[in-house]
């Protein structure tokens, strides 16, 4: 653990909230001139204050201890690098579209690799149906064991439905223009990745 570091990065964190000395140690109950010791490097926070810290500055406390923030690589916003995310506990469902450090009840959360439905239990059959398609899946829909999310990107653009245990397997999609590739979330099995949909081709 390197104060100086860290002491650099809760200075330059602090400006950037717009906080004083003050206003950050009544945030956190110690005093201005603490505050200002770990900002020279003379000392680091004690463990209990650390979360806190965290809340007022809108950093990862892991960031805070290693003493730097190091910034992803400037995002295009490809919509074809979509990363999908679920937490393991809540069920939460989160999407990037570059690299990102995302975490979920206390969980780091990393990118679900894209399976390929090789014996096509969880292949989809489309429909046309008034400006898009109607989309089933011969799929239980227990609370074990169910497709929490459906998703459809094309270009610039993400469509994205979350499905429920106990309801029908199915769901519209609106048109967009295009062949575009069709995501499913199986709470079981993973994500599934189906390219140019509305085809379906393997």
């Amino acid at each position: 653990m390197d104060n100086v570091k860290i002491g650099q990065l809760i200075f330059q964190l602090r400006t950037e909230q717009g906080l004083t000395q003050q206003q950050l140690g009544e945030q956190l109950g110690v005093s201005n001139k603490t505050i200002s010791k770990w900002e020279c490097g003379n000392g680091a926070p004690e463990p209990s204050l650390w979360a806190g810290l965290s809340l007022a500055l809108g950093a990862d406390v892991l960031k805070l201890l290693e003493g730097e923030l190091r910034p992803n690589r400037p995002n295009p916003g490809r919509m074809d690098r979509i990363r999908f995310y679920v937490c393991p506990s809540c069920g939460n469902q989160l999407t990037s579209t570059g690299a990102a450090d995302l975490s979920c009840c206390g969980r780091r959360l990393s990118p679900l690799a894209a399976n390929v439905d090789t014996d096509n239990c969880h292949t989809p059959k489309v429909a046309e149906m008034d400006g898009g398609f109607y989309v089933t899946l011969p799929h239980p829909m227990t609370k074990e064991h169910h497709f929490a999310f459906a998703a459809c990107v094309h270009d610039d653009r993400l469509w994205f439905q979350r499905l429920y245990p106990e309801q029908d397997c199915a769901f519209q999609v609106p048109d967009l223009r295009g062949r575009g590739i069709l995501y499913l979330y199986c709470t079981q099995h993973g994500l599934f990745r189906f390219p140019r949909f509305p085809d379906l081709q393997p």
